[in-house]
């Protein structure tokens, strides 16, 4: 079946989710578009999806097998992975372990600075306002989330932390901070959260432990130039580029 033919339920800066072939599924593809700063800054980066799709499948599937449970079921192609449907709270969910970014400018701290323990933040996503930082109370009061939910979310969000921790360090990178989100997931009259979305250097900030050359989004927020290069280079070291297509300028070949 073709993207064309099927229906699409939504449509982000980075991902379409399609209707799944069986009830509480959904098809998530990957694409090549890349935004900053709220969409305003644009491009089409050509590869950049078949590589997220592939990091993603490796990030989730481990954290599968150590008890974090996600929305992943399995990959279908170079750009598509058939996920489990969730009703998506809508908060961003930041932890951080290195100042970098929004925090290195809110609070005039030097980027790279390393953090007394790792801080987690929540927000608001709602594009038109930006994605506000909110507090637990702002959740809870709003509705977006109850507490065993946030509680859930800080706990799942740690070990996710610690996990993509070790991991990067193993292959010469340093998990500066990432954004995850979080859905409910229906069973009856009853719903558990569980991790969603993606995993991958658009939503983390990757830097190589050696050199501190960026390996994420932020080369292209920052007009740094050989972005598909560096997300291949990390998944080159994750060790999932075998039977990966070559991603080459201008295209995919194989």
């Amino acid at each position: 079946m073709t993207t064309k033919s099927r229906k699409k339920i939504y449509e982000g800066k980075a991902k379409i989710l399609y209707e799944g072939p069986e009830p509480g599924t959904l098809v998530q593809y990957f694409k090549d578009d890349a935004t900053a700063f709220n969409a305003q800054k644009k491009a089409v980066l050509d590869g950049k999806g078949v590589i997220n799709n592939r990091i993603s499948e490796f990030v989730m599937t481990k954290l599968n097998n150590i008890g974090v449970q996600n929305h992943f079921i399995k990959r279908l192609n170079l750009r598509e992975q058939l996920i489990r449907e969730v009703e998506i709270i809508p908060l961003e969910v930041v932890c951080r372990n290195v100042v970098a970014g929004s925090m290195a400018k809110r609070f005039g701290l030097p980027e790279g600075q390393q953090l007394p323990r790792s801080i987690i933040e929540f927000y608001y996503k709602n594009d038109a306002l930006e994605d506000p930082m909110v507090t637990e109370e702002h959740v809870t009061a709003f509705n977006w989330a109850n507490t065993q939910e946030i509680d859930e979310i800080l706990a799942m969000t740690l070990r996710v932390n610690d996990f993509l921790s070790g991991m990067f360090a193993a292959v010469g990178i340093t998990l500066v901070d990432f954004k995850i989100e979080y859905g409910r997931l229906f069973e009856g009259e009853f719903s558990r959260v569980i991790l969603a979305d993606e995993i991958s250097p658009d939503s983390c900030r990757l830097w190589d432990s050696t050199t501190g050359d960026k390996l994420d989004k932020d080369r292209f927020r920052r007009d740094m130039g050989n972005v598909i290069e560096s997300y291949t280079e990390v998944a080159k070291r994750l060790g999932i580029m075998g039977d990966m297509p070559k991603v080459i300028e201008g295209g995919i070949t194989s």
